[in-house]
């Protein structure tokens, strides 16, 4: 994909098509929209008539040959209603539009947005159509495997020649989140056949070679088990795949400066072990990753981004398979930290591998510790599918996290820790049990995590069920959807010390 960048009016580029982004109307007040009337003979009056065409959100209609254009076709695309319109009207928009065909079969099209100055909304914009016009087609064969997207040319139309160079910049910074964004559902998309943990760490040396910045080392069965990482080998017995930990380091500023530290989930099958799924949540749990696959991008698009930030991703890596050898339901195992973790069910594995990823931060001097993970299905029953609870031990970072989530639109909503929840995970023959069972299993997750932070702010966020898409929306289509990713980056993009 080409992206440039000029200055002029709609009228002027010879392109295949241009996108005007309009506010819903009832009268014809936008200049843009009065010169496409009179250039097109009343259409645009005569849609507004009818009520066919008002620009109401994700309203999409084409005007052909309009007269004075050097384009054969001006696409408008509804963003709604004026005072309800922020930056994610502008991504969903572009998300309706980047599936239209009158775009999608040609090979330029042009972005006029209009007389808007906010980054953010260029950078929106580039987000919307990048994640709403993908499709995962690399296990498909013949013909279904090429893409019928034609577009390979976006020139965006800055009203304001004075702002080129910033507004190019958001465009800039919006590819590459969108990107890593894809690398994400492209990753949790994958079936566990072909991405096994030792498939996914090579995935993370094959990106850190791509970037100066970047370094990554990986710990295989033995020195995970020299690490004393008894949690994670205790997940990955009942598994022929032999575990994995990824460190991958984007060193964006001097040696001396505390990290941001990074932990995913890794589980590439989720069976459940012994305490086995149903058969009908089978298939969803190839992505039990995502939270792995979340970091890895994240700190990807810290090094493509040439953040100032030294940020450490800890990717543990295992599948959940039930065998002889599996670990079993009143088993007790023994974490890197020393503490001892009855095991009371066997599918409440991520916080096993999180538990020792989460000690080994220490060994980075970290600033701040934030983990990502698929973790509970209650998650389900307190956001829904709509937004991802948080939790933490420091006000100023969740702070920062809802900031970053208003930027991206990426909404989180914060949890509390209670003792009654901590209480829940304390074991009468170990120190810990893992599962409280159902009631609050959210937050007592959060509170089995906690007894493994260090002393430093530490931010848990629980992407279970937002990590997949069940209907399709305008830039989110039907599957995983790589959430989790513009949040980080934009925290980190905005970073400054607690």
């Amino acid at each position: 994909m080409k992206l440039s960048f000029a200055s002029d009016r709609p009228q002027t580029f010879a392109a295949d098509s241009v996108v005007l982004f309009v506010n819903h109307f009832d009268r014809l007040t936008d200049p843009r929209l009065r010169e496409l009337d009179k250039a097109t003979g009343g259409a645009v009056t005569n849609l507004s008539e009818s009520g066919e065409f008002t620009a109401k959100e994700g309203e999409v209609t084409t005007f052909f040959r309009p007269e004075g254009y050097r384009t054969d076709r001006v696409i408008a695309v509804g963003l709604g209603e004026k005072k309800k319109i922020d930056a994610d009207s502008y991504r969903r928009a572009a998300g309706v539009v980047s599936r239209h065909r009158s775009l999608t079969q040609y090979k330029s099209t042009v972005f006029h947005i209009g007389p808007v100055e906010d980054a953010l909304v260029y950078q929106a914009v580039i987000e919307g159509y990048l994640l709403g016009s993908y499709k995962l087609l690399e296990f498909k064969s013949g013909e279904t495997r090429k893409s019928q997207n034609r577009l390979v040319n976006i020139l965006f139309a800055i009203d304001n020649k004075r702002l080129l160079k910033r507004l190019q910049n958001a465009v800039q910074k919006g590819r590459v989140s969108a990107e890593g964004q894809l690398r994400v559902r492209r990753l949790a998309s994958i079936p566990a056949n072909v991405l096994t943990p030792a498939g996914f760490a090579q995935e993370a040396r094959k990106l850190a070679a791509n970037h100066q910045s970047l370094t990554c080392r990986v710990l295989d069965g033995r020195d995970i088990a020299r690490e004393k990482m008894g949690a994670l080998l205790a997940v990955a017995k009942g598994s022929d795949q032999s575990p994995r930990f990824v460190i991958l380091e984007h060193k964006g500023s001097r040696a001396g400066q505390k990290p941001v530290v990074l932990v995913g989930k890794g589980i590439t099958f989720d069976s459940g072990g012994l305490s086995l799924k149903q058969a009908a949540m089978m298939p969803e749990m190839k992505g039990d990753m995502t939270g792995a696959a979340v970091v890895m991008a994240a700190v990807g698009a810290a090094a493509e981004l040439k953040l100032p930030l030294n940020v450490v991703g800890l990717i543990p890596l295992a599948e959940n398979m039930p065998s002889s050898k599996a670990t079993r339901p009143s088993d007790i195992v023994i974490s890197r930290k020393g503490l001892t973790v009855e095991i009371f069910n066997t599918d409440a594995e991520g916080r096993l591998i999180l538990a020792d990823a989460l000690d080994y931060a220490n060994e980075f001097d970290p600033q701040v510790v934030i983990d990502i993970a698929t973790l509970t299905g209650g998650a389900l029953y307190v956001l829904g599918y709509s937004g991802a609870p948080i939790m933490g031990n420091n006000a100023r970072l969740m702070d920062r996290i809802r900031a970053a989530s208003e930027a991206t639109a990426e909404r989180v909503w914060e949890m509390p820790i209670w003792d009654d929840f901590r209480n829940a995970m304390k074991s009468d023959i170990a120190d810990l049990i893992n599962s409280g069972g159902k009631p609050a299993s959210t937050m007592t997750a959060a509170a089995f995590l906690e007894n493994f932070v260090g002393d430093w702010p530490w931010a848990h966020i629980d992407i279970a069920y937002v990590d997949l898409e069940p209907k399709g929306r305008p830039y989110i289509p039907k599957g995983n959807t790589g959430i989790g990713l513009r949040l980080l980056l934009q925290l980190l993009s905005d970073w400054k010390k607690l």
